[in-house]
């Protein structure tokens, strides 16, 4: 019989048996411009053992690669990291078709799995820190709640160093390439720190516990497995990805000023340029993101290193352009906190849009320092007051560290 999909060999009886999803671009509002993979593995122990499963229309494709290495009907045991529908999308058909002698999670996974799927699903909840040793190998479970959903766990072999992360450490990339040292190191930044920008940030202070944590347990780590993304699978890349999550996990505030905004007829564009120019004029860096070319989830990544949050939205129907409200809405709801910050736009007959933004900008725990409304277009003086606020901004970031 002719086999399309197969398993990729990570080391001897470990495989990846996941998908590989080419066609994704939205991903609950985050774009994913480089699509992603859903990764599963399977454990050859004595019975083979597999861990996390697809979402449910690539349910297939993770099955045919399982039977190129056994036959799918000899898996004994089923880990859930994640609960979430991308990772368990097709755990009901795999218990169905396979019907494996257990499937584990985490306590909060097991409601979850049941919470999704209806109570009648056969889960068994096996506890944090707990330590399973079946068909000649030895698990050992670690809650990571929060991280980013309350049933998440991680699940480790402590003999051999493998640590599967479900969606800690992962990235949204849709690639042939199974490790990360055959990407290169440019496409992982760029995809790392969206992904925990976009997904992980809210956590961070979890996320430096969680750190510290291991630390402290001396969990050494020789192949790092993630549901999304590359495996890591050399010291030199294991070391990297840990590194940057300690960093955007820190709340240390990166000398850089994100300027987003929107505008109707150029005007709060103009005042956006002025604006950079007086932070840059201080030797901070700035990015000017105009949301006719720039994605909430690209606002977010960009703002995962940087200390200060600069938002222009002309006035429409009293309010804030409705572009401005949808990133505002998005950023705050990632934690981004702490932030130097300042509002300012254009405006007809009602400059409602500043006092909003600057309200929300507060709301997400943004030091305000300074607001500026511009009727109609901005004259030399406008533009210079615009300079002084990036001025402003610069500084006050500058003395924050």
């Amino acid at each position: 019989m002719h086999q399309t999909f197969k398993a990729v060999k990570v080391r001897e009886g470990l495989y990846w048996v996941g998908a590989i999803d080419w066609a994704i671009r939205d991903f609950h509002g985050y774009a994913t411009s480089r699509g992603t993979t859903y990764n599963a593995f399977l454990v050859l122990g004595e019975s083979p053992i597999l861990i996390d499963t697809v979402k449910a229309p690539f349910y297939d494709e993770m099955m045919a690669r399982i039977a190129s290495v056994v036959d799918p009907h000899e898996i004994e045991l089923v880990i859930s990291n994640h609960a979430e529908m991308d990772h368990s999308g097709c755990l009901p058909k795999v218990i169905d078709e396979v019907k494996p002698k257990k499937v584990l999670a985490s306590k909060m996974g097991v409601k979850a799995l049941r919470a999704h799927f209806g109570d009648a699903l056969e889960v068994e909840e096996f506890p944090s820190g707990g330590v399973l040793e079946v068909y000649g190998v030895k698990f050992q479970f670690m809650e990571t709640r929060m991280l980013h959903w309350p049933d998440s766990m991680f699940t480790y072999m402590p003999e051999e160093k493998i640590l599967f992360s479900q969606d800690g450490f992962g990235m949204h990339l849709a690639t042939y390439e199974r490790f990360a040292d055959q990407i290169p190191r440019w496409i992982l930044e760029q995809e790392a720190a969206k992904y925990y920008a976009n997904i992980l940030n809210p956590y961070s202070p979890l996320v430096a516990k969680l750190l510290a944590q291991t630390q402290e347990m001396g969990l050494e780590v020789d192949l790092l497995l993630p549901d999304h993304g590359p495996i890591y699978r050399t010291k030199e890349d294991i070391k990297w990805i840990i590194g940057r999550y300690a960093d955007w996990s820190s709340g240390k505030l990166p000398q850089k000023v994100v300027v987003f905004y929107d505008t109707m007829w150029g005007s709060t564009d103009k005042l956006a340029r002025a604006i950079g120019e007086g932070i840059a004029s201080r030797g901070i860096s700035a990015k000017l993101l105009p949301l006719g070319g720039a994605h909430r989830s690209d606002v977010a990544t960009e703002l995962l290193e940087a200390g200060g949050l600069v938002v222009g939205a002309p006035t429409l129907n009293n309010n804030m352009f409705p572009s401005v409200a949808d990133v505002l809405t998005y950023v705050k709801g990632l934690g981004f906190k702490g932030r130097i910050g300042a509002a300012f736009g254009s405006y007809g007959w009602g400059g409602e849009s500043v006092k909003q933004v600057a309200q929300v900008l507060e709301e997400m725990g943004t030091k305000v320092v300074d607001t500026l409304k511009v009727q109609y277009v901005p004259d030399q003086d406008d533009l210079y007051a615009a300079y002084q606020m990036g001025v402003k901004v610069a500084e006050e970031l500058k003395a924050t560290n």
